[in-house]
């Protein structure tokens, strides 16, 4: 489990923000408003309560940053040494000082201000105090700026850090630029590190994750190391140094055999001994890569005698830890990443020789003896002289071999798809497995329609006989049909009704056509106002000569139209006489007079009560008492809004736009003010 997770880090805010967001808070969670008429404890215990909530916010936000960014003394020495090399752990811890002071000098500031705060002797004194206060504590944070920038840049980089348990199982990768790290640790994992033709393409760890022996192990791609002195090596370097010396790992040391890295094997064997000092109690095996250009039998002998000689040193360390001198298989390995050729090889020698490794520190220590006092092997006693091996009964063994006889036998369907023509010749039967009564039923044609239903569900017997009598039935029916052609409610018509009941429908179908045609184009037909109906085409005069004509009374229609167009009914008040209002009729949409209309439309209109009519309850005397009230209240209330957004509270919002700044026109050469 990774205990180490800098991505948790909260966000170190600049020196501005620190400030508006403190502030701010301090506003929002503390009252505004305070007036010069309260008692003096209570201006006192206002203002001391606003210094004491920013510095509790201050020191909060401050306790968070020095608590959360990790201790270097205190975390593994691997995240020590490599936040040293990456930030350096001078100005690191600088810097985190920096804020521990700022948060002392900001505590000793809020007890100075509260302690006078106690003797304020007036609103304005307890004001000017409080503002000295909280623009000490800013000045404070202004001065931290830079520490608080660089922390930030540090927190942002630390959450793009890789998460490494120091403590796990771990295959490291090491040696010279670009002899294939990358490439391997791309293929035994997940991980998808970049992979370019030339050096120094990883410029810092990157992490994998493979499995072996159902364990979990966490491989770790370093950049490229130069046979350099110490001093001399650059941040991605010592990168990797940092983690040779400080994981306990299973090392790959990788070898570029063929040259293309662009470094010799001379090179190469002198990184290996001006670090081996590194590989100290560590399993290392030395991996010869790219034998694909170059096999390893294939190298000129002095080649050949210095990869001899780092496969003596690491068959050292081996006996250092414990190994046998013999045994030198697994120190010295060739593999191809281009070709996939020995990887797997490479991999599960590193993982053997780490497991075995870490059980035999574990059989060392202390803790082996509480282990072993909970196991108890059983061993049975001999009764008698007589042997008796295990013994595993021959049906046992005879439905074994019959098992794996069949399983060699039985032929897949890649099998029988090569057998018959290959893809796309071949189509396999998903018959073959159904489980019926007959084998031989299983390539039967089903009949079926849609969604799986079989055609004999939907067969009727005496559908034959049915159709027979429909066709009878409809039969008499159109017969009755012809007879009864120009007959209604069973009386026959006399040749004028015939010609009258023609002529009607007729008509029906020609007004039925024509809605249609309506309404297919209602959208896109404009509605025309009245006031543009030049030939007065839809009117109630033209309603009723139409009425007239089919000899129908239009009066109820017209009356009707009217109502609707009027929108509300109006009645005629009893105290209007003929003279005021005139009849109902009188305000039609089609009354020539349009200034009649007007009168009557403003006359139904509700007015407002004037301002001197006394309501039941007001518990004025008369009308003229009630405005004088009225005038007095509004000339009260003046200076009040006049001053509305300024008050005596300790908010205070300016005026952004100062009338005469941002009014009226600028004269010729008067620019520069503004």
């Amino acid at each position: 489990m990774v205990q180490y997770n800098f991505k948790k880090i909260t966000v170190v805010p600049n020196g501005k923000d620190f400030i508006d967001i403190i502030l701010s808070r301090t506003q929002r969670q503390t009252p505004t408003v305070v007036h010069k008429g309260y008692a003096i404890s209570r201006l006192r215990q206002f203002y001391m309560r606003k210094v004491k909530y920013t510095q509790q916010n201050f020191h909060e936000k401050l306790s968070t940053i020095i608590d959360e960014f990790p201790r270097l003394d205190d975390i593994h020495p691997f995240y020590g040494d490599l936040l040293h090399v990456l930030y350096n752990k001078d100005h690191y811890k600088l810097a985190l000082g920096q804020i521990n002071t700022a948060r002392n000098l900001i505590s000793k500031i809020a007890k100075d201000y509260v302690k006078l705060l106690k003797y304020g002797d007036s609103l304005y004194r307890c004001k000017c105090l409080k503002v000295a206060a909280l623009g000490r504590m800013c000045t404070v944070i202004k001065r931290i700026a830079p520490s608080l920038a660089y922390l930030e840049q540090i927190r942002q980089h630390m959450a793009r850090l890789p998460s490494i348990d120091p403590n796990t199982r771990t295959v490291l990768i090491c040696g010279y630029p670009n002899v294939g790290k990358s490439s391997f640790i791309n293929k035994i994992t997940r991980a998808d590190v970049d992979v370019q033709p030339y050096a120094f393409t990883t410029k810092s760890l990157f992490v994998g994750h493979t499995d072996y022996k159902y364990l979990r192990y966490q491989v770790i791609d370093t950049p490229g190391i130069l046979d350099r002195p110490f001093e001399d090596r650059n941040i991605i370097e010592m990168c990797s140094i940092t983690a040779l010396a400080h994981l306990r790992a299973a090392v790959l040391f990788f070898l570029d055999i063929s040259g293309s890295c662009g470094y010799s094997i001379a090179q190469q064997s002198a990184l290996f001994h001006s670090i081996k000092s590194l590989f100290l109690n560590k399993p290392l095996i030395i991996v010869c890569n790219k034998t694909d250009l170059q096999p390893l039998e294939g190298i000129s002998e002095e080649d050949m005698k210095l990869v001899m000689e780092m496969k003596a040193e690491a068959m050292k360390t081996l006996i250092g830890q414990g190994g046998e001198a013999t045994s030198d298989q697994g120190v010295l390995l060739t593999m191809s990443t281009l070709t996939e050729d020995g990887v797997i090889a490479v991999k599960n020698a590193a993982c053997e020789r780490l497991l075995d490794q870490r059980v035999e520190l574990k059989m060392k220590s202390k803790k082996i003896n509480d282990c072993l006092n909970r196991f108890h092997v059983a061993i049975p006693k001999p009764r008698d002289q007589k042997e008796r091996p295990p013994y595993i009964p021959q049906a046992v063994l005879e439905a074994k071999a019959k098992q794996a006889a069949e399983k060699e036998k039985r032929k897949t369907e890649r099998d029988l798809e090569d057998e018959n023509g290959g893809a796309g010749v071949y189509s396999a039967s998903l018959k073959k497995n159904y489980m019926l009564a007959n084998d031989e039923w299983k390539e039967d044609v089903m009949p079926e329609i849609i969604d799986g239903h079989n055609v004999y569900d939907f067969i009727d017997p005496d559908i034959l006989q049915r159709l027979e009598e429909l066709e009878q039935e409809e039969g008499l029916r159109q017969a009755e049909e012809a007879d009864d052609d120009f007959e209604m409610d069973g009386k026959e018509l006399t040749p004028e009704e015939q010609q009258a009941l023609a002529e009607i429908r007729k008509k029906k179908s020609l007004l039925i056509q024509q809605h249609r045609v309506k309404k297919s184009t209602a959208e896109s037909r404009p509605i025309v106002p009245r006031k543009f109906d030049k030939d007065r085409q839809f009117t109630t005069r033209r309603m009723g000569r139409q009425l007239s004509t089919l000899g129908l009374d239009p009066t109820l229609a017209i009356n009707r139209a009217r109502s609707r167009s009027r929108g509300r009914k109006r009645e005629r008040s009893p105290e209007r006489g003929a003279n005021d209002g005139g009849d109902i009729m009188d305000m039609d949409v089609d009354t020539p007079n349009k200034k009649q209309r007007l009168r009557s439309l403003s006359r139904s209109r509700s007015k407002s009560r004037p301002p001197g009519e006394i309501v039941p309850g007001e518990g004025f005397k008369d009308s003229s008492q009630k405005v004088k009230a009225v005038k007095l209240a509004k000339k009260s209330a003046k200076k009040r809004n006049k001053d509305a957004r300024r008050g005596e509270a300790d908010r205070v919002i300016p005026t952004l736009k100062p009338k005469h700044l941002f009014s009226g026109k600028r004269s010729i050469g008067k620019t520069q003010r503004r």
